[in-house]
């Protein structure tokens, strides 16, 4: 049993969870809690913590046995977790490396494109909105929030267990990548002349969504083939990325649904 904060485990797993350098270094991530414990792929798990209190779960340490486990002193496990009320369960996941070609392998995809989206909680809140929405993949600016940030990783609530994801350099150069693909790009924006409800999307569709203060830059919304735009009562302007997002990946679920 680990009793230690001076044990390297420890050490190594509280900066998993607070740098994206050591993340990306050892190509690990961390999720806390028993659903994402339940949920995570098997061939990801590269060890599983839990705290002493919950050495005496059957059901859980049923679930645990065969797996690489350690068992922590809770005063240890407080330290180690990123919640303010740690559920007792740490699972330490490889980072799983998608291509283009598993992004784009359906005939018709319909895929999200992040830029500059800087929010851990809208980009979690996307990665599971999207798998409700029949989403297929997502595509983020390296300038976004890094998808195995601890919050995000909350927030997608194990949606990022099933939701190919890729970084990319610019939205811009994705443009010739889709065209050859024949997916067409819609831009979430406030010039946009039509409405989102009144464009197609049973095609192959990417769904492109800004920063959240500043939007999509110009060159993002340019490259884009069509803007459209969610229309607003009062005196709001815009909403919140997430459920922009939402609202355009239902659109398309309910167009594709017929």
């Amino acid at each position: 049993m680990i009793t230690s904060l001076n044990n390297e485990q420890v050490k190594n797993i509280i900066q998993l969870n607070q740098k994206t350098k050591a993340r990306r270094k050892q190509g690990l991530f961390v999720a806390e809690g028993r659903k994402m414990f339940r949920e995570a792929p098997k061939n990801w798990i590269s060890r599983v913590y839990v705290a002493e209190s919950l050495s005496d779960d059957e059901n859980l340490m049923e679930q645990v046995d065969g797996l690489p486990f350690e068992i922590v002193a809770d005063s240890v496990f407080r330290q180690m977790s990123d919640t303010q009320t740690p559920q007792g369960i740490l699972t330490v996941l490889k980072t799983p490396s998608y291509t283009m070609e598993d992004i784009l392998k359906k005939e018709h995809p319909l895929l999200m494109v992040l830029e500059d989206l800087q929010d851990p909680g809208n980009a979690g809140t996307i990665f599971r909105t999207g798998e409700g929405a029949g989403v297929d993949g997502i595509l983020l600016t390296k300038t976004c929030v890094d998808v195995t940030n601890p919050k995000v990783i909350r927030s997608t609530m194990g949606s990022v267990y099933r939701m190919p994801f890729l970084y990319v350099e610019d939205v811009v150069s994705l443009k010739e990548r889709f065209q050859a693909a024949n997916i067409r790009t819609f831009a979430a924006h406030l010039e946009g002349k039509n409405f989102y409800d009144g464009e197609n999307y049973r095609e192959g569709t990417a769904f492109l969504i800004g920063n959240e203060g500043n939007g999509l830059t110009e060159c993002a919304a340019e490259a884009a083939d069509c803007l459209i735009r969610i229309p607003m009562c009062g005196k709001v302007e815009s909403l919140n990325a997430a459920m922009a997002a939402g609202i355009l990946m239902y659109e398309a679920a309910r167009q594709r649904r017929k």
